[in-house]
């Protein structure tokens, strides 16, 4: 372990901030990282457990103790080896994890956690920038040849897993840019797009193959989800060329709100919104961006995407910013003893919340339900609501709370509610109950779909998720595939 007091001697340090004035004005990443001396003294805290909770609360089992010791000892470079040996992108999630792993470390039931994800963080920034991030091509290929569907976390790692084992690989991807929600879902100033760039470009050298602009299969008709395909391909078709076909696509359809006045010009998915300023970030032009400039702008959606509008409409601009959760507002702490080693259910105050509070336009309102959008000349220009409450289980009305919101803009960001069903019905694979692809992850056979040599992963099996299920669903995955074409496999499951 990295020292045998330095759990009661170190206290827990969290990345810094640069200015909210300053970040405001742009869309770039703002957080500031552990420098080395920082980065050593978090190591020094791990305990190195006999039982790691945290290996067992990150999804793709990060091996935390062993990175955290050599953090310590100042081997920087075996500490990117031991987070290479489970985590293919630990860029993405040292980023953007919301960090499971500290939840369940040993350190939090009565204190605070390890800054486990400050130390990913800095073990990879450290890797790149000292070289030691390089393409591993496969010594011998297979001839066997894979088409991954979707080019987000899931799809991305299954892709690399595969091609360092030899197989050929080819990427489809229906946007104009690789990444898929990485890249349109996720605001810049939480995680740049050259990182994604970055790794493209590590497994092009790797041997895989990435088309662009290409759907498989089809979209629904009017469907709102991005997609800047060119080109068309069967699914048909891409089961005769390929020896096993992976399908990793997001689950892009957005949860939508059937309410009077849903068809008002300033009702959008929080998903038309997102990927339209990741867009012009990277230098599209776009016609009729939406935009927040000026606008009273209400959210509806506490999680994670609501915050990201949250971000975006205070850069834009925004004359106020409301954020609406059906749910009752959370407890500022957990009950640690009652939850640990699992997620806690707290209020969490993201950067974008602190944001749009310092510039004085942000409000917070929960247990608050949307009844109607109200409208002139077919234009938005309010929302009417009511507070709600659990009775019995159930949340119910309050009478005599029904109240008229301004605005101008309303973005719905209420999650996500399956993966696009057209992709998947062009394959004929069967669904599960909440329309995703049905497939077990049983060690022998796990991933495989109903349909002959087809398999899925990431959001397109188990639904919406975060990165690090997608990564740790990816390599899994591409274990089962390699099983199934070769009947054996060496990758890491």
């Amino acid at each position: 372990m990295g020292k045998v007091t330095g759990f009661m001697e170190y206290e827990r340090l969290e990345e810094g901030y640069k200015p909210v004035a300053e970040r405001l004005k742009h869309y770039k990443e703002f957080v500031v990282g552990l420098d080395d001396g920082q980065a050593k003294i978090q190591g020094a805290r791990c305990m190195d457990c006999g039982t790691p909770f945290c290996n067992n609360g990150c999804p793709v089992n990060n091996i935390i103790p062993d990175f955290n010791d050599l953090v310590y000892q100042g081997d920087w470079q075996n500490a990117i080896a031991v987070l290479h040996s489970t985590n293919n992108f630990p860029e993405f999630t040292g980023r953007i994890c919301p960090a499971p792993c500290e939840a369940a470390c040993t350190i939090n039931v009565n204190g605070d956690a390890v800054g486990i994800k400050s130390i990913e963080h800095a073990i990879i920034d450290k890797a790149w920038e000292n070289g030691w991030v390089q393409p591993q091509p496969a010594k011998h290929k297979t001839g066997k040849k894979v088409a991954v569907v979707g080019s987000g976390p899931a799809g991305l790692a299954a892709a690399q897993q595969l091609a360092r084992a030899g197989h050929d690989v080819t990427v489809f991807e229906k946007n104009s840019r690789l990444g898929g929600l990485l890249r349109y879902g996720i605001p810049d100033f939480k995680m740049e797009k050259s990182h994604i760039d970055r790794r493209v470009a590590q497994m092009e050298a790797e041997g895989v193959v990435f088309k662009t602009s290409t759907l498989v299969g089809a979209m629904p008709e009017g469907s709102k989800i991005t997609n800047d395909a060119k080109t068309v391909i069967s699914a048909d078709e891409l089961k005769a060329q390929f020896d096993a076909v992976l399908l990793t696509g997001g689950s892009e359809q957005s949860r939508d709100l059937s309410v009077p006045g849903r068809e008002l010009d300033g009702v959008h998915f929080a998903m038309e919104f997102l990927p339209q300023q990741n867009k012009v970030n990277a230098g599209d032009k776009l016609k009729n961006q939406l935009r927040a400039d000026g606008k009273h702008v209400i959210v509806i959606g506490g999680g994670d995407t609501g915050s990201d509008c949250v971000g975006t409409s205070t850069r834009h601009g925004a004359l106020s910013v409301t954020q609406f959760e059906v749910m009752p507002q959370p407890p500022e702490h957990e009950n640690k003893p009652l939850v640990w080693p699992y997620w806690p259910l707290k209020l969490r105050t993201s950067s974008s919340h602190d944001e749009s509070a310092e510039k004085g336009i942000l409000a917070r309102e929960f247990a608050i339900s949307t009844k109607a959008f109200v409208g002139k000349n077919g234009k938005l220009t309010g929302l009417k609501t009511v507070n709600v409450e659990f009775k019995d289980g159930k949340l119910v009305e309050i009478a005599g709370t029904e109240k008229e919101y301004p605005a101008d803009l309303v973005l719905l960001a209420m999650g996500f509610v399956n993966p696009v069903a057209t992709v998947l019905d062009a394959f004929g694979v069967e669904k599960d109950a909440r329309g995703n692809a049905k497939a077990s992850t049983e060690f022998t056979g796990g991933y495989a779909t109903s349909t002959d040599k087809v398999f899925a992963a990431g959001d397109m099996r188990r639904g919406q998720s975060l990165v690090v299920w997608a990564i740790r669903e990816g390599r899994q995955a591409a274990r089962a595939v390699d099983e199934f074409l070769m009947g054996y496999s060496d990758l890491p499951r």
